[in-house]
Order: structure tokens, then sequence, then C-alpha cells
């Protein structure tokens, strides 16, 4: 019979240990501190163990296995080319956002040169089976199982017979040895560990769901996304649009690829051409600017869309749906400052067609050039691509990969791209370069 462990009780705010809970922190008085921890006796720390077995790095790289692919190209880019066996992934994303299809998809594809494994602590065997039939996800060596014990979980890992497990989710499974509920800190973070050395040994591919908080954030512990190898979002509105995969964190590859998908009755579909979906049924008209973003390694064309209107109280109203409101409003502090625009007293509204968000400064002159094009009633005198960071000086400044940017719009057959100079290199016959936001809403907006 295993030995059970210790548990203690520690304040998060002094690190005062206890025995037992209490409602209040006896050093620091603060209420509601005290969290439950695994105790570890490091009395015979150095004197019981044994020397390590080591091994040099040539004769380890030998030993290492192929990747296993996932079957959707747009996840094994992400991933680094498939999933390391050994390897524990998180895979993290607001509810109905997709996670669960997403992994089944991926069991399933895993499921025809391997055994999986997919635990459920949520549903049931047959509420899962229902969606994979949905999905066309059956297969033989895709097997089902509906557990909350992380003891029972880990003892199946450790058995070594299947090469992948999938847990949905981290946050609702729970060790016996800890009296706290499912999802507590010191569930998630010791149930993640008891996981991690199971499929370590093993050899075993573990993915892991994990819930967020209203905030976006991965809910549970810091320490959950430094255990694990790899740490995936998936993003995108619920309701429609594109989702996108993103590695926040990846031990095996970059982190700088991002794979787009599109929910369909059969599931998550990898999109072929994103840039033409999003610019399908766009309508040419003033506050309508295409700009060219990088999403990983690609670009993405995108619309910006602007609406200017006279405000109707004595405070004008600033919205953006798809960027950070912070950063419209800095730029619409700067087009008032440098050029004979007067939006103090307009409402602003900003959107960004599909659902997708910018983060990059690269963007800046699009934003810019909507708000202007609908505050003043213009369009583009081209139908261009606008690319370019904007300082608060009005100048534009340099955006990486201004090449791969370039070359996607002239891809879908815009011939003009107002952008800044290029700093070395042979300048291409479709970039018009401009210096600063004066000249470009001169040259281009009529």
């Amino acid at each position: 019979m295993a030995k059970s462990l210790r548990v203690k009780y520690v304040c998060s705010n002094c690190d005062t240990p206890s025995t037992s809970w209490a409602g209040r922190c006896k050093t620091c008085e603060q209420w509601n501190t005290l969290v439950e921890q695994v105790e570890v006796n490091t009395a015979t720390a150095g004197g019981s163990g044994s020397i390590l077995k080591t091994s040099n790095v040539t004769t380890a790289s030998k030993n290492t296995l192929p990747r296993i692919i996932t079957g959707l190209v747009e996840a094994d880019n992400v991933l680094g080319g498939g999933i390391v066996p050994g390897s524990v992934n998180l895979l993290a994303g607001q509810p109905g956002i997709g996670k669960s299809t997403l992994l089944l998809q991926i069991a399933y594809n895993i499921a025809k040169n391997y055994k999986v494994l997919y635990v459920s602590g949520e549903e049931s065997p047959q509420q899962v089976a229902l969606r994979a039939e949905r999905l066309g996800a059956e297969h033989k060596d895709l097997q089902l199982a509906a557990s909350g014990v992380t003891n029972d979980i880990a003892s199946t890992i450790s058995a070594g017979n299947y090469a992948a497990v999938i847990v949905d989710s981290v946050q609702s499974i729970a060790l016996n040895e800890i009296s706290s509920a499912a999802g507590s800190v010191a569930q998630i973070t010791n149930s993640t560990q008891l996981l991690t050395a199971a499929a370590k040994s093993s050899g075993t591919a573990l993915l892991l769901v994990g819930h967020v908080t209203k905030e976006g954030s991965i809910a549970g512990p810091k320490v959950l996304e430094h255990i694990v190898d790899v740490v995936l979002q998936l993003e995108g509105d619920r309701y429609g649009g594109f989702k996108i995969l993103r590695a926040l964190k990846n031990r095996y590859g970059a982190t700088t690829e991002a794979g787009i998908f599109e929910m369909t009755n059969k599931g998550m579909q990898a999109v072929d051409n994103p840039s033409a979906a999003l610019l399908a049924e766009r309508y040419i008209t003033d506050g309508s600017i295409v700009t060219a973003t990088m999403e990983g390694s690609r670009a993405l064309l995108v619309e910006v869309q602007a609406l200017v209107n006279p405000t109707s109280y004595g405070y004008p109203k600033r919205t953006a749906s798809g960027i950070d409101l912070n950063r419209v409003n800095l730029l619409i502090a700067m087009l008032e400052r440098r050029t004979k625009l007067k939006l103090a007293d307009k409402d602003i509204y900003l959107n960004i067609v599909g659902g997708i968000r910018l983060t990059e400064p690269a963007a800046d002159l699009a934003i810019c050039m909507a708000i202007a094009s609908a505050a003043k009633g213009m369009q583009l005198n081209k139908n261009a691509v606008v690319i370019g960071e904007v300082g608060l000086s009005g100048e534009i400044r340099h955006v990486p990969y201004l090449d791969k940017r370039i070359a996607e719009a002239h891809k879908l057959g815009f011939k003009v791209v107002v952008g800044p100079f290029m700093r070395s290199g042979r300048k291409p016959s479709t970039l018009t370069s401009v210096s600063n936001i004066k000249d470009a809403l001169n040259n281009f907006l009529k």
C-alpha cells in the first residue's frame, strides 16, 4: 500500500506554514490566503539517493523517437513537426472555442498508426462517442474512458500501452491524497506533476486540456505552464470566424508559428487561403483599408474598418474590436496633433474583420488611414494595401517581413502597397514609400 502524502497549508501572502486550514492567517492576518500543499520530506535528501546514470548528447540523440504526426498540417507546423513522444502538451482556450473537437480529431488521426486513449473528466464515454460519430472520428484503436482520479490516469499512462493520452481537462481531475476539490491550486499542481512523471517514464505523449479565466489567461497556478513542455492557445470568436492555434511555449520548436482553422460540421478544417477568405465579401467604401499582418511566419491580409460620427454627448465614444483600444486612442491623439483632423467631437468605431486580432504595430498606418478616410468621407485613390508603424511624431517606421507582406498583397491582385522606406535590398515596384502620416493622407485619400 502506497504511503499517504502529508499535507500542509501555506499562506500565499507571507509563506507561513500551518498544519490545519483557517480562514485567516495568524501571522499577516490576511483572509483566505492559506493554500493546501503536499509536504515533501527533504531531511534525507542526498543521503538516500543513488548516483545518476548519465549519457552523452550523441548517444541520447540516437535514441530519440520520431515525432507523432497529428494528421492536421496546421497543428503539426505549430508543434514543430508533430508531437514528441513523452512530451506534455497543454491546450487552452475559451469555453466552446473547439478544444475538445480539435483534440478528438488529432486522437483519431494518431489512432490510425498508434493506440490512443481519450480520458474525460467532464463527459461520459457515450457523450464523447457521440461527438466522435458526428466528426467521423471513430477508430478501433481510439479508446475512451471517464475518470476524475489522477492516480488511476497516471497508472494507466505508466503501463505504456498507449502512444498518446488525452486528458480533458486538468481542472477536472484530483489526487486521492489531497482533500481539496478538483481545480484548486494544490490539485492542479500535483496532478500535473504526477501525470508528467508518468508520461516521461513511459514515453507516452500527454495532451492536457486547460481552462481559462474570464481575463483569458490559463486557469490555475503559473507553475502549470512551467511544468509542461508545450503550451498551445486556441483563439478566435466562438460564434464564427477563424480559430488561430498559437504556441505560447514550445521546448521542441518555434513559438512564431500559427495555425488557422475554421469550424465546420465536420470539425476543425485548415484554411488554405485565409487572406482570400477574409477579403471575399469586402465592400470598398470610405473607412475600409486593407493591411498585411503576420500570423506566425505567414502574411495575412485583413480589412480594417472605421466609422466616424459626430458625438451626441459631451464625451466622444471610442470602441475597438480586434485591436487594443489603448493603441487606437494613442493613434487618434497623434492624428489630431500631427494633421488637420478634428476628432475630439467624434465617435470612432474600429473593427478588424473576420475575428482576427491585430497585436503588432505594423497595422498603425492602416488604422490611421481608415479613421481619416471615414472622417472625411474619402477613399484610397488606388485599391492598395497599407503597411507601417506610426510614431508619435507622425513618422512611418519600418516593419519586419515587409517582403513577405508585399508578396502576399501581389498574390491577391493588389498592385500598390503603401508603406515605409526599405532599409536595404531592392525596392519592389509595387511599394510606394511614405515618410510621414501627413504625406500618406494627402497623397492617397481622394
